[in-house]
Parts: C-alpha cells; structure tokens; sequence
C-alpha cells in the first residue's frame, strides 16, 4: 500500500528550487519506505525514469559506472537495458540502495554537470567506512531524511485526515479537550505505539487487524537490523547494544551503561560503532548537555547518553523479542491503559521519536538534589527562540514535576517554556504547559 509522506513535499521543492543541479539524497532505516516513496515521486513528477536498484541489479549496469568518459553510451546503454526512453530535463534516474555501489554515488558528481535528468538516490548505512573509502562524496547532494510514519501519517493511512488539524488548534489555544475525548485519543495513539510507523508493519494491521502478525513483520525488520549490525561490526557488540535499548532506558539510570551490556566494555570503544548505528538511522542518540542552553551540540557529553529505538512499534517487539507474542505484556497493558510505571520508558522512546521525527537534536539534563544521593533529570532539551524548552516525560497522569522546577531554579534566564508530556488532558499548572503524550509532535 502506498502511504502518504510528508517528506513528498520537501521532495517537489527540490525539483522546483535546484532543477537538477544537486542530486536528491533520500536516507533512513531498512524498510522505511524509501524506495517505494521515490519511485512514486519518480512517477507522478516526470515522464519517464529509471529505477537501478543496487542490490539487485546485473554486473553488466554496475560496471557501466567505471568509466564515465562517454555519457552518451552510459544512457544509451541504460536506455536498452531497461527498455525506457529518458527524455531530456524531463526524466530522472533512480540509483536505489546506492550504497552497494559506491562508484555510481561518486559519478553524481559528473552526472548532474552533464544535466540532461534528475538523479535521486535512496541508501541505509551510508558511512560505512568500506562502502566510500575509496571514492569522493560528491557535494553536489541535497539531502533529506525519510522517519518512520509519524503520527499523523499514521492517522492519515487509517483514512483519517481531521484528528491531528483539531488537535494542532487545540494545543495552539492551550484548550482542554475533556476527560472523555482525551481518554479516546490516547487509545488511538496507544494503537500508533504498538503498531509503529513502518509501512509493512502499518499495511499488516490495516489489512488483518491482527496485531500477532504485525508483531511478526516487526520481528523480520528486526532481524534485518541485526544482520546489517554483524556486518558493521563482525564482533557482534553493535547488536548488543541494539537490543540492550529496552533494558537500559528500563533501568531509569542517567546514561546507557555499556559496560553492563558487554563485559568489561567501556563506552569510548564504542564511540564507533555507535556512530554507525547512528547513521543506519536505526537508533537516536541523545546527549547529556553539560551546559544547557541554545549551544547544547557545543556542550555534549559523548560519554553519557541514552539510546532510542528509531520506532516505538519496533521497541514494543524488541522488548520481548526473546518471548512469545502472547507473553508480551506491553501489548495488553498499552491496549488496556494499565501501562505500570516500570514500563514508563516506552513513552520516553516515543518523546524522542516524535521530536526527531520533527526535526529536534536530542539532548537531556542530570543535576543532583541537595542532601540526597538522587539526580534531578530533565528528559529532553529543545531550543526555540534563542532559549531553551525543558521537557519531563510521564507514563501517568501525575501532574509533579520537581524536575522541571529545580531546573528553572537553576536555570531560569535560559527558558522559554516549560512541558510536562503526561497522559492526562492539556492544562497549566502556573507556567507549566502540561500536554497528552500525543501532543508532543507539535513541540
């Protein structure tokens, strides 16, 4: 099934702004949707294209792109092979899975100087070392990011295009929505939690309502994942770490503790691998900011951070992913609202989803309380208008948030607003914006 993506939009304002003059990058995590949203691009917005996917494609198109003297005989030799005729400025080609040639990725550079057509190229895991160490990244990319199907899209795939609009005016408006209405609306975002956002995982529920054999396709996205991991990282840590995430943000500590992860491990002998599964997009990586304020990057501590699953329906999987279906809890807790306060994390996952998804550099903050072995911990960080926003994150409807005061006691000149993210209706506690989980992609 095709869903809608909003990224399509990003993608008809490069064809318009650039007219050929970069080629179009479209990276993400395996099964995400990239290519299928490309060809449909591809589709509507020309008369004719290409479609060469790497990972398939024959010896005989590879080897086209290890001499590139001769463009006229590259296209005409593409032209044959796969029987379409390109036609000039108003044609594209489509180098899929990019990165299992590297040679073509190079040629971009070429190829868009000669700009007879539009290239798109679509890729996961696209700074392995071995996959560009031998060629030049061209610079003539623009490059857009493809996330899992966020929430409205989610809504959008079910037929429903008038939920997120009301939602977006009511939290503008700062008004409350009733008991009744936010109690409908969180069971349908609990749905969006346990479904996720990928789109054969979202395809498999709208076509069997059978959330078994959705959890199913997610445990194959799974193992895809993990299949990529051995081969950045033959030793097996990087899936170590990968399932570890449950567990880890379970523990409700201040940072991913790789040590307890892998025997005897320390964190600065990860620093690779983590950057690797970084960018196969798989995972979001959020920072303790030493210094919170508008120049948190500047301030990051690479040794403490905490890791998201790129996808909360995914995380809701990998949870139990060594248990049957029927024995993972989170499903009928989620379904039934009676999510214990241990499995708070799931919601922290989807916070993090739902701020990067919308474009937010993930950052948090630990402070000590005063005569106590305890820290404070503000969830997430965000910086708007030259200052920041504080977010604490709750599974429940407990309205406390002694994290967030201390922290405008500490910080106070620095923010701009303040957020509790709870499950409870949109209210205000003196300066204190307390919002439904499902508001949170509108921060």
């Amino acid at each position: 099934m095709l869903f809608k993506r909003k990224l399509y939009d990003k993608m008809l304002e490069w064809k318009r702004e650039f007219d050929g003059k970069t080629a179009l990058l479209i990276k993400g995590a395996r099964r995400v949707g990239k290519s299928t949203l490309v060809e449909e691009f591809a589709k509507n917005e020309y008369e004719s294209y290409i479609l060469i996917d790497f990972s398939i494609a024959s010896k005989e198109v590879k080897v086209l792109f290890d001499d590139l003297s001769d463009l006229n005989y590259l296209f005409l030799r593409l032209q044959m092979i796969y029987q379409v005729n390109l036609v000039e400025r108003k044609s594209a080609v489509i180098f899929d899975e990019v990165q299992m040639q590297p040679k073509a990725r190079q040629a971009i550079k070429h190829l868009v100087k000669d700009h007879r057509y539009d290239y798109i190229e679509t890729g996961s895991l696209l700074s392995i070392k071995k996959n560009i160490k031998d060629i030049v990244i061209p610079s003539e990319e623009t490059r857009l990011q493809l996330y899992p199907l966020d929430y409205e899209e989610f809504r959008w795939a079910l037929g429903d295009t008038v939920t997120i609009p009301l939602l977006k005016s009511m939290y503008e408006k700062i008004m409350p929505l009733g008991d009744d209405m936010n109690r409908r609306l969180l069971r349908d975002f609990r749905l969006y939690m346990l479904v996720g956002g990928m789109p054969q995982a979202v395809d498999t529920y709208i076509s069997t309502n059978n959330l078994s054999i959705v959890d199913q396709v997610k445990r194959n996205i799974l193992e895809l994942y993990e299949e990529d991991f051995r081969k950045i990282d033959p030793s097996g840590r990087a899936g170590m770490l990968f399932d570890a995430i449950p567990a880890e943000l379970g523990k409700n500590a201040s940072r991913y503790q790789v040590s307890s992860v892998i025997e005897g491990e320390k964190g600065d002998r990860v620093s690779e691998i983590l950057a690797d599964m970084q960018d196969s997009m798989t995972v979001y990586i959020s920072y303790h900011a030493d210094d919170p304020g508008t120049g948190m990057p500047l301030h990051k501590d690479p040794r403490r951070y905490k890791l998201f699953l790129c996808d909360t329906g995914l995380f809701t999987t990998l949870a139990f992913k060594d248990r049957d279906f029927t024995e993972n809890e989170l499903y009928e807790k989620l379904l039934s609202n009676k999510l214990a306060a241990d499995l708070g994390y799931l919601y922290e996952n989807i916070v993090a989803q739902m701020l990067k998804a919308a474009g937010n550099e993930l950052f948090y903050y630990t402070f000590p309380k005063e005569a106590s072995n305890h820290n404070y911990e503000v969830d997430f960080l965000v910086a708007r208008k030259n200052k920041i926003c504080p977010i604490e994150v709750k599974s429940s409807g407990y309205k406390a948030h002694a994290s967030l005061d201390a922290f405008y006691e500490k910080f106070s000149p620095r923010i701009w607003k303040r957020y509790l993210i709870y499950t409870k209706d949109v209210r205000k506690d003196k300066d204190v914006l307390c919002l439904p989980v499902y508001m949170a992609m509108f921060l």
